[in-house]
């Protein structure tokens, strides 16, 4: 490589290559940027925020332009897309359809196409993650209930709602975006239903291919005796009276938890005093002499607190903890609140990612205890206040029904099918349909644009209470947004530095004497590649330009490279990291990092055959 100064620009070359100062610098930004999200020590918007700042420092992106991203219309349109998804599910929308898979069977290959069929159709017009979310508790309680492991289940659900974002223009992020740099090429931006001829028949096959083959490929790792009943609660609901003159009289209930925390596992369930019944008491409750406590806990916990604490056995309230459940008194004196038991799974966002139940003080601050967890289909046998949940971690938590299920959605804990599903009242159902299909209807018909009648829609669900204001903000992935509003002005930077141009003319002198069909394919399989480490929607900013100049360079439409382009970024099928939805299977599906490729690649390879032909025969170049 050497410099060379002259005029009003420096131009680097090398091997041929003439690079100037500005396109270095963002090929270098790039290169930082993709090695970063690689790395995956900081998170992925943070990674894109410092890159738009190095450009803006650097004067490569205009000081007007900075942060035109977070005003543009596909950043705008994912949110409007993602708060949407929120009021179908409150409105008991996918819920509905949930109920319905409970009775498909027992055989597996019908399992698996029943489940991932509807998360392909269900993610074709909400959030990919979303749908997956709401149907992996269902699939999972149907795995129990056959005596099979989650693991044949799971990975077809991820895959499924990958699929199926192929579907539509609000099915995925990277189709949004594709669809805005479709109007740089001088024509409309694509409709709704413009990714559906090529996304159907990708989604079919890769339906076909998972339902009859995939499943078949995936591990079977864990295999419980008896997999329906995953908590088997081996403790006694027991009554421990403080005695008169006793050493915990008068101190709070955390003093006595705290001591003898180390050597028994003890679930303060209930308090009696004086004829009256106080569920769940708060840890800064003060003790008194002649308190009835209503504990869980197993013999040899049980012997422990005795021994410690000098409390009085009273009097066994019942057997098995899922056979006398807490709240109902053998002894008829009181008549308590009810309280139930839910198995939730710990969601990606959840609040209890990387904490324990007693760093965050669960049953004061929202009323729930936790009595055990599982991970990868085994119950842990540690202990309960120290264990650091992780997202797929199955819970059995115990609460008052009034608080119970606002308690789980604040955490972001998803209820597991297995106590029942909430269906949605018909009203409900109806109004949110209808809301979400007249904004469909306005985009089709090209009457108003995409964001703003989706954004329309949001607001109507949000006046008719089927989002509720706190929601609005709580169910839109931030993160991705602001990756999305970061990374789009260094994204035109690579085309007005003349970047994307480089690297199309590279492509092109590189396959010049290939067919169009073996372009599309090499462009296809770049992007399926790069999704599988970065962000599907990052990309998506980063090809998109290329395949524009591609297309310009070549002399051809643009059209179907964006849609190579698009289908690619939707098929991270060989990592765990590539999109969420993989991630969030792979710790209660039991799945290593490896275990992606064995159903994935061939998928992959599946996508590009029919994919190729498909957007060559509705995509002309």
């Amino acid at each position: 490589m050497f410099l060379a100064v002259g005029g009003e620009e420096t131009r680097f070359f090398c091997i041929g290559v003439r690079m100037t100062g500005d396109q270095l610098i963002v090929f270098a930004v790039l290169a930082a940027s993709l090695a970063l999200f690689v790395w995956n020590r900081w998170r992925y918007d943070v990674v894109a925020v410092l890159a738009l700042l190095v450009v803006a420092v650097l004067g490569i992106v205009p000081p007007g332009e900075v942060f035109s991203g977070f005003g543009h219309p596909a950043v705008v349109t994912v949110a409007a897309v993602l708060v949407l998804s929120r009021g179908l599910l409150n409105a008991g929308v996918v819920d509905t359809l949930a109920h319905q898979l409970t009775r498909v069977g027992d055989r597996p290959w019908i399992q698996v196409a029943a489940l991932t069929g509807i998360v392909v159709l269900s993610s074709g017009f909400m959030n990919n993650v979303g749908a997956l979310a709401l149907f992996m508790p269902v699939a999972i309680w149907m795995a129990r209930q056959n005596g099979r492991s989650p693991s044949f289940l799971l990975m077809p659900l991820a895959f499924g709602s990958l699929l199926g974002g192929m579907l539509t223009l609000i099915g995925t992020p990277p189709n949004i975006i594709i669809a805005a740099y479709r109007e740089e090429t001088g024509v409309p931006p694509f409709g709704l239903f413009d990714f559906l001829p090529v996304g159907l028949v990708v989604a079919a096959a890769g339906l076909a291919f998972i339902a009859l083959v995939g499943w078949r490929l995936l591990p079977r790792r864990q295999q419980p005796n008896d997999t329906k009943d995953l908590f088997e609660i081996s403790a006694y609901l027991t009554e421990l009276r403080v005695p008169e003159g006793g050493k915990y009289a008068g101190r709070t209930l955390h003093e006595l938890l705290a001591a003898v925390e180390d050597v028994a596992d003890v679930m303060v369930v209930a308090l009696v005093r004086a004829g009256h019944w106080l569920d769940m008491p708060s840890p800064y409750e003060v003790l008194q002499e002649h308190d009835i406590l209503l504990a869980e806990a197993d013999s040899d916990s049980l012997k422990a607190v005795l021994d410690l604490s000098g409390l009085e056995l009273a009097e066994k309230v019942g057997g098995d903890s899922q056979e006398e459940p807490a709240g109902e008194h053998k002894a008829g004196r009181v008549v308590p609140g009810e309280l139930n038991l839910s198995e939730a799974i710990v969601s990606l966002d959840s609040r209890l990612v990387g904490r324990s139940a007693s760093s965050m003080d669960l049953r004061r601050t929202h009323g729930v205890n936790v009595l055990a967890v599982a991970r990868q289909g085994q119950r842990l046998r540690q202990r309960l206040g120290k264990i650091r949940f992780a997202a797929g971690d199955i819970l059995l938590v115990q609460g008052e029904d009034a608080v119970l299920s606002s308690a789980l959605n604040t955490l972001g804990c998803l209820p597991l099918a297995s106590r029942g599903l909430r269906i949605g009242r018909p009203r409900k159902v109806l109004l949110a349909s209808g809301i979400f299909a007249g904004a469909l209807v306005l985009i089709a018909l090209g009457l108003v644009p995409a964001a703003t009648a989706l954004v329309a829609a949001a607001v109507v669900m949000v006046l008719t209470k089927l989002v509720s204001t706190k929601e609005i903000y709580t169910s839109i992935d931030l993160p991705v947004l602001v990756l999305l509003a970061a990374l789009l002005p260094v994204g035109h930077a690579l085309e007005t530095t003349g970047g994307s141009q480089l690297i199309a003319d590279g492509l092109y002198s590189f396959g010049k004497t290939a067919s169009p069909a073996l372009m599309l394919a090499v462009l296809m399989v770049a992007v399926m590649l790069l999704s599988n480490v970065v962000n599907n929607a990052a990309a998506v900013v980063l090809a998109a330009p290329v395949a524009i100049r591609l297309a310009q360079s070549t002399g051809v439409s643009a059209d179907p490279f964006l849609m190579a382009v698009a289908i690619g970024a939707s098929c991270a099928f060989l990592t765990p990291i590539g999109h969420q939805s993989n991630t969030l299977v792979m710790v209660p599906g039991g799945y290593k990092f490896g275990d992606y490729w064995r159903m994935g690649l061939p998928l992959s390879i599946l996508v590009v055959g029919t994919a190729v032909p498909a957007i060559l025969r509705f995509w002309p170049l």
